[in-house]
């Protein structure tokens, strides 16, 4: 049964967020993540595909048999956290809303490399990206953006996208018809930087008034093994970037904290915890609450919506007093952020990016696997 699982293929869901029409030039915009499962009958193969990536979860030789045998084990109760949030993961709705937004803001601000068409290219969910590959070769787009939607760089996220997408280039693309570049991380981001602080200080604006100054800020981004951390992966650097500068844009305000959650597997992961961090802060006299801040994802997911949401909260002794901070989600001072990045990212001199396929940012190796 499990087998057959594993093959079926849910009905497709388009890559491309609109048709299009004969034009002089077509710029694709794709939104790259890891994704989630749409419907939660459909979380197996989301788990099979996400535990079998070496990028992700290095789990060495047996990776895939691994993969396979975790994917088994936790496919039950993750399917049912996901029926707890609604029937499945919303970051499709909120990818498509963005792309679509951000393309329809540049087609305004940045006319000479419009029309601009949204697509959303998913590592493990659908719409994967051979579905957005093959969407754009049928629409004829000339040039691309492979717009990662994680801020901060990661191996294991930016790149392992990144490894797909050159993959599936090579193997529907090898005349290289589509000129690719790419955004493959913006940590400090001023126009992202401030839409965060924005919804901190609305999460704050929730405690008494007479409280909010003693309230303290806790950034929580998903944790890595640390057998990635260890090969230099810059990932814990920019995420402590983003949490500086979001305070630096709040006048350091509050006190604040920078932790990790979300691990799974045998292996040792980084930490601390975020339900460790607040279960000891529970326990001090001057305790008045806490603002969870997620800060590596751009979209409310299974970890904002279950982890912390739910989970978390049973777990603490004073659940009204912890309040999250809104993912960025529908906030249209993002959108602006992300046309921004992606106006800066055309303007610039990027001849030494469009070569014949995807630039591999510099400064950062491909992950050993």
């Amino acid at each position: 049964m499990l087998k057959a699982l594993a093959r079926k293929t849910p009905p497709l869901i388009s890559a491309r967020l609109f048709s299009t029409s004969q034009c002089r030039q077509k710029t694709g915009i794709v939104l790259m993540n890891m994704g989630g499962p749409s419907k939660s009958e459909d979380t197996y193969d989301f788990l099979l595909r996400l535990f079998r990536d070496k990028d992700l979860i290095p789990l060495g030789p047996f990776q895939n048999m691994v993969g396979k045998l975790i994917a088994l084990r936790r496919y039950k109760t993750i399917a049912k956290h996901y029926d707890e949030i609604g029937g499945g993961s919303p970051i499709l709705k909120y990818s498509e809303f963005q792309a679509k937004k951000t393309c329809e803001l540049l087609d305004k601000i940045h006319p000479s490399t419009a029309p601009h068409f949204p697509y959303i290219a998913f590592r493990y969910a659908h719409p994967l990206t051979e579905h957005a590959y093959e969407q754009m070769l049928k629409d004829g787009i000339d040039r691309a953006v492979a717009f990662t939607q994680y801020p901060q760089y990661s191996f294991s996220t930016t790149q392992s996208n990144l490894n797909e997408l050159k993959r599936v280039r090579d193997a529907m693309d090898p005349d290289h018809k589509i000129e690719w570049s790419s955004i493959l991380q913006w940590p400090t981001h001023p126009g992202f930087i401030d839409t965060v602080a924005n919804h901190v200080k609305d999460a704050l604006a929730k405690f008494p008034e007479q409280d909010r100054k003693d309230v303290v800020v806790l950034f929580s981004a998903h944790s890595l093994p640390m057998v990635v951390v260890n090969q230099g992966d810059p990932y814990v650097a920019e995420v402590s970037a983003t949490v500086y500068a979001v305070m630096q844009k709040l006048g350091f305000c509050n006190s604040y904290r920078l932790t990790w959650q979300s691990e799974v597997g045998p292996q040792a992961w980084l930490g601390a915890q975020t339900i460790d961090a607040i279960k000891s802060l529970e326990k001090l006299d001057n305790y008045k609450g806490v603002v969870v801040v997620p800060i590596a994802f751009t979209t409310d997911h299974i970890e904002t919506l279950h982890e912390i949401d739910i989970e978390m909260k049973e777990e603490l002794s004073k659940p009204d007093l912890m309040v999250r901070s809104e993912s960025l989600n529908e906030d249209p001072k993002f959108v602006e952020a992300m046309a921004d990045m992606i106006v800066q990212h055309l303007d610039k001199d990027s001849a030494a990016e469009i070569e014949s396929g995807i630039a591999i940012h510099a400064n950062f190796p491909k992950f050993s696997k």
